[in-house]
């Protein structure tokens, strides 16, 4: 009877440790996923909560899909940019003509802790001239440049690998089969303009020159949606100015879609002037339009004061 009372007590013991053991195994992963980075970065972007705190707020979908509706307020809001006349109707039936040629969900690696998402966003500012930055932006593996930002003959400065390429009809160029199309819409027709560039030619007028056909890869079309543009104004820059810059709202876009951000050839030169690196400039007073530039980099600024992304000035 004494040796049977043993072997229970030995055995009830034995089923303790066991226990014991898995539930602290247990503990310890569930510990060390909460843990764990969402990305491989030194630091991410997603673990910044001051960052998520103040302005960034990752439920705006930055980019239209086939499955988003973009809701009538915001519409109303993106209609009046560039005195957008046609309907909320007309808009709708546009987009569904879009997906029908167009990737219909936009072309994104998804955070995970096995990878680092790099961007270095190139803007376009005369800062960049004899800066030698070309090797550091062609490192990342997102190079976002805007509109006409010229490349050939400025290699040592602006690097030379362009990932993605935002622009909008008036400022539209051709692209390699490997880079994104990224376009930043500011009525009805520029939406129009991106279907008949891949198909018929666009034929329609507008305040500057526009590309009847631009060369690119159709499968790597990405249209920012309207809601993000507002979003960007409303939030980020306190509805200062009319809209914000192509260059500013792709830093934005750039937090959202990068774990770690740089950025490069943004701000006014020493005179206050706003003019690019492949440029002489003739005009000595020029400033921002519509834009509010001084406020927009006063922003980047204090981003890279409090670390959450790395701003290299020029020269």
């Amino acid at each position: 009877m004494k040796s049977k009372f043993k072997v229970f007590i030995l055995l009830l013991f034995l089923t303790g440790v066991s226990l014991f053991i898995r539930t602290h195994f247990n503990l310890t992963v569930w510990f060390h996923s909460l843990q764990q980075s969402p990305c491989a970065c030194e630091k991410c972007l997603s673990e910044d909560k001051l960052l998520l705190m103040q302005s960034f707020t990752s439920s705006v979908d930055p980019f239209l899909s086939v499955n988003y509706n973009l809701s009538e307020d915001a519409f109303n809001w993106w209609k009046r940019l560039q005195n957008e006349r046609r309907s909320f109707s007309t808009y709708k039936t546009t987009v569904e003509r879009l997906f029908q040629m167009f990737p219909p969900t936009p072309d994104l690696t998804e955070p995970s802790p096995d990878c680092c998402r790099t961007c270095a966003v190139v803007g376009n500012s005369v800062n960049l001239k004899r800066s030698h930055y070309g090797p550091l932006i062609d490192f990342h593996d997102v190079v976002i440049r805007m509109n006409f930002g010229r490349i050939n003959g400025y290699e040592e400065d602006v690097g030379t690998r362009t990932t993605h390429r935002v622009m909008y009809p008036e400022s539209a160029v051709d692209l390699d089969n490997t880079t994104h199309l990224v376009l930043f819409p500011f009525k009805i027709q520029d939406l129009e303009w991106l279907i008949m560039a891949f198909t018929t030619g666009f034929t329609g007028k507008s305040y500057a020159a526009v590309k009847s056909k631009v060369q690119a890869n159709k499968d790597l079309v990405m249209v920012v949606n309207p809601a993000f543009m507002r979003y960007v104004h409303d939030i980020w820059l306190d509805k200062k100015g009319e809209y914000p810059s192509t260059g500013f709202m792709a830093l934005v876009l750039a937090l959202h879609i990068c774990d770690q951000v740089r950025v490069f050839g943004f701000g006014a030169d020493s005179d206050g002037n706003w003019s690019h690196y492949w440029e002489k400039l003739k005009n000595k007073k020029l400033r921002t339009g519509q834009h509010p530039g001084q406020h927009e980099y006063h922003i980047i600024q204090q981003l890279a004061e409090e670390q959450k992304i790395h701003f290299f000035t020029g020269h």
